[in-house]
């Protein structure tokens, strides 16, 4: 299988994936309004975060820049890197697939919006995780099997 089709496949589907789920929220809830899931442990609650992780920066003028910038700079990065990866480590293009659609699909919002839209709502009772999306998710698993990948291939290395 041609390595381009896993890489732009999972790109394609998780990007959208997060545009749609957005949307959703975006044509379907007001700003702070909360939907219960599961009791004491998941809401769909819609939140606008202007900053990056745990709302950092999200006061800093130059935030729009930076992550606009940062965003690039990633995808840049991936697609380079994408290039000089063989096509037998299907898990590492699936996992930079994920990580790229997390960074595009933020960074949409911005350019939209100036900020994200974030509604996947975790808490135990009222202890609560902030609040995040379907992008954040594909960067934090595609990070994940990166480094699952990494370790793996360390491994096998040392034998």
């Amino acid at each position: 299988m041609n390595k381009y089709r896993v890489f732009i496949l999972t790109v394609s589907v998780s990007l959208l994936l997060d545009q749609w789920s957005k949307i959703y929220i975006d044509n379907n809830f007001e700003l702070s309004q909360s939907k219960r899931v599961i009791t004491n442990f998941f809401h769909l609650t819609y939140v606008r975060n202007p900053g990056a992780a745990f709302g950092i920066l999200a006061d800093n003028a130059i935030r729009l820049p930076f992550f606009i910038g940062v965003s690039c700079a990633a995808t840049l990065g991936i697609l380079w890197y994408v290039r000089r990866i063989s096509r037998e480590k299907h898990w590492q293009l699936f996992s930079l697939g994920l990580i790229l659609s997390g960074a595009l699909g933020n960074l949409i919002d911005r350019i939209r919006f100036g900020e994200v839209i974030d509604f996947l709502d975790v808490h135990w009772y009222n202890y609560h995780w902030p609040a995040f999306n379907v992008a954040d998710s594909a960067i934090c698993v595609g990070v994940t099997i990166m480094l699952i990948c990494s370790w793996h291939e360390e491994r096998q290395k040392k034998r």
